[in-house]
């Protein structure tokens, strides 16, 4: 069973899906910690009242981003993790962060990846008058939103859609496709080498697994 921390900034619908896979039976890993940047956050409730041990690593409690990075690199630590899931979590990470994770951090991204990295994806996917718009799991790299991508949903944007409503449409994907990614990693069929993302040991696409 594969040890998971699960990092977060909100309300942690993602979490929550997770969490229920696990309590189905449907991921065979286990949620040691849950840690949050932000004190007082929806996704810690969800955590307690799942009985796993949860924290704050406020980042204003730091000077600059790299001594962030070491607290928090430190906390998740105590836990041991097989692997590091980012749900929500609105930090840019630093290179000496996300290289001791190498191959082990997930993060989800509410755009067709590579499109529209950063943020406010949604209204820029409206004002670009795309046909349609998605969410992206992928492995974590230095690069922002960068790392290659396991997985896509794709949802269609409607002429009436406001950046609230489309992402509504997103985050619901997002809530069936990052548990699978989960249970995939958590059977060692997922793997990340030489800069590519493997799915029971094949190379998966630049934009992700079964595209089309």
């Amino acid at each position: 069973m594969k040890s998971i921390v699960v990092l977060i900034s909100g309300n942690g619908s993602n979490l929550q899906a997770i969490i229920d896979q696990i309590d189905n039976e449907k991921i065979n890993g286990k949620i040691v910690a849950v840690i949050s940047n932000i004190d007082g956050v929806y996704g810690l409730q969800r955590a307690e009242q799942a009985g796993i041990n949860n924290l704050v690593v406020s980042h204003k409690d730091y000077a600059s981003r790299e001594e962030y990075d070491t607290a928090l690199l430190a906390n998740i630590e105590r836990f041991s993790p097989d692997l590091i899931v980012l749900a929500g979590f609105m930090r840019i990470l630093t290179p000496y962060f996300v290289n001791s994770f190498t191959g082990k951090m997930l993060n989800v991204h509410p755009s067709l990846l590579p499109k529209y990295k950063g943020l406010n994806t949604h209204q820029r996917a409206i004002d670009d008058d795309e046909p349609e718009h998605g969410a992206s799991i992928h492995f974590v790299s230095p690069e922002l939103d960068g790392g290659p991508v396991i997985l896509q949903a794709k949802v269609p944007v409607f002429p009436e859609d406001s950046a609230t409503d489309l992402a509504a449409r997103v985050q619901e994907q997002e809530r069936q496709i990052y548990p699978m990614v989960v249970k995939w990693f958590c059977e060692d069929r997922l793997s990340m080498q030489n800069g590519k993302a493997y799915l029971d040991n094949e190379v998966i696409g630049d934009n992700g697994y079964a595209a089309n």
